[in-house]
């Protein structure tokens, strides 16, 4: 019989593999090329252009472009970034095929990783202001990079050892990915049956067990299994089943830690603190506070830019109060929205009657999460496309019909893990409130942002 076209079309990643492999490298110089180079020169003045100022190209690459819709390509395609252009797990996986390649301990192996790490880039980053200036950029996304590629050196042979466990962006991807209409699907039965007939061992990079691969929330979309024992294939899937059909031992508490408190409650922190009036009557009144005591220790901004802001050239530099506020905002925005989100989730899980149903329900949360972030990075796309002079006049529609989208996809999911219950009606009915209610923490702060601040 003749194969699906999405089979094909993963028969011919595996079959053009040396393509892949050489766009993957002029991606990486590229990449390269736009991280370094820019920090070596001098900031924009107030006439230069995206088409004629190399930091302000590649500020826009980076931030206007490629991580807004990345993240926009988890949810549609899922990872094919990470299995055939990004720059950072290609070259980790080059250098481990010439490193020490020792197996991988088990302390790379904690579940908590990905939501430290992304926590922890996501706060300095505010903190450098990696989005304005390339210097920022460098250390950042560099550091990573140079990350990857000490991992590579040392862990694994011809594996991604980074990517499966470090990467700061690894569960987010993850998340993401899991909403998306087209997987790499394994039939169980066909790689059963296929028998003592000669296979040519797989190299999964990042470490999936293709045999048992269900989810996918670890695949990197790279092609090289497609056909393996007649078994695996790009296959068509209605977008989000896989959130929907999750059970209580697909959950995992590390996964709902970071979109909760990472993806939702820090990201919105992030992303708000800066346009937040309720941020700058807090620092004023705690400068004026300082002032009043001649306590002037904080008020100091002779600080070193890779620890805070310090860019006196463009008139903007942070002082000590501002480095403790931005944390203290974003700390308190996080612990504010996912208390909130938590609180519901367990609201519902009891009327449910489910103790683990909270986890589940969590999931659904990821198309509100994954509209938020994209809506958070788009808003520098929006900030230099308008020093263009590009206006988007149906800005606000745009953005309310993707909040609206979002978080009737959420509710949506939420419906179907709440059907599953064997609750009363009632108390089912309840429960998709108080999810709601749950929901509400990832919409408000947007409405406050765009239509209120």
């Amino acid at each position: 019989p003749t194969r699906p076209r999405l089979a094909r079309i993963g028969e011919l990643m595996r079959r053009h593999r040396g393509w892949i492999v050489g766009a993957q490298w002029v991606i990486l110089a590229a990449y390269l090329f736009l991280v370094i180079t820019p920090a070596f020169l001098p900031l924009p003045d107030s006439g230069a252009h995206l088409w004629n100022n190399l930091t302000l190209f590649a500020q826009f690459a980076f931030w206007g472009i490629w991580w807004p819709f990345v993240l926009v390509s988890m949810m549609l395609m899922g990872r094919v970034w990470c299995g055939v252009m990004c720059p950072e797990g290609f070259v980790s996986e080059q250098v481990s095929r010439f490193g020490l390649g020792r197996p991988v301990p088990r302390w790379i192996k904690w579940g908590g990783w990905p939501f430290v790490a992304f926590l922890a880039t996501t706060v300095y980053g505010q903190l450098v202001s990696v989005y304005e200036y390339p210097k920022a950029a460098l250390l950042v996304l560099g550091g990573s990079t140079v990350a990857a590629v000490a991992v590579g050196l040392v862990y694994g042979r011809g594996k991604r050892v980074w990517c499966r466990h470090l990467c700061p962006v690894n569960g987010v991807f993850g998340l993401l990915s899991r909403l998306a209409p087209v997987h790499f699907r394994t039939d169980r039965a066909a790689w059963e049956s296929y028998g003592a007939k000669k296979v040519i061992p797989i190299n999964c990079a990042p470490l999936v067990d293709i045999r048992r691969m269900e989810s996918a929330a670890d695949c990197h979309m790279c092609g090289r299994c497609a056909g393996h024992r007649d078994a695996v294939s790009l296959a068509a899937r209605a977008p989000g089943s896989e959130v929907a059909q999750l059970d209580a031992q697909d959950a995992d508490r590390w996964e709902v830690r970071l979109l909760v408190f990472g993806i939702i409650g820090t990201a919105i922190g992030a992303f708000q603190w800066s346009a937040s009036p309720w941020f700058v009557r807090a620092k004023l009144a705690a400068a004026e506070w300082l002032v009043e005591r001649d306590a002037f220790a904080l008020l100091g901004d002779d600080i070193p830019w890779w620890l805070l802001t310090h860019y006196p050239e463009a008139n903007d530099v942070f002082t000590w109060l501002d480095g403790i506020m931005i944390l203290a905002y974003i700390g308190a925005t996080a612990q504010v929205l996912g208390g909130w989100i938590t609180l519901w989730l367990r609201v519902a899980a009891g009327l449910l009657g489910e103790a683990a149903a909270r986890l589940r329900l969590a999931y659904a949360l990821i198309p509100l999460g994954g509209a938020g972030v994209f809506l958070g990075l788009s808003g520098l796309t929006v900030t230099l496309l308008a020093a263009e002079g590009v206006i988007l006049t149906a800005l606000p529609e745009a953005r309310a019909t993707l909040l609206a989208a979002a978080t009737l996809a959420s509710l949506g999911l939420a419906a179907v893990h709440v059907r599953r219950s064997v609750a009363p009606t009632l108390r089912r009915i309840a429960a998709l409130l108080a999810f709601a209610a749950a929901s509400a923490a990832a919409v408000a702060p947007w409405v406050l942002m765009y239509y209120v601040w």
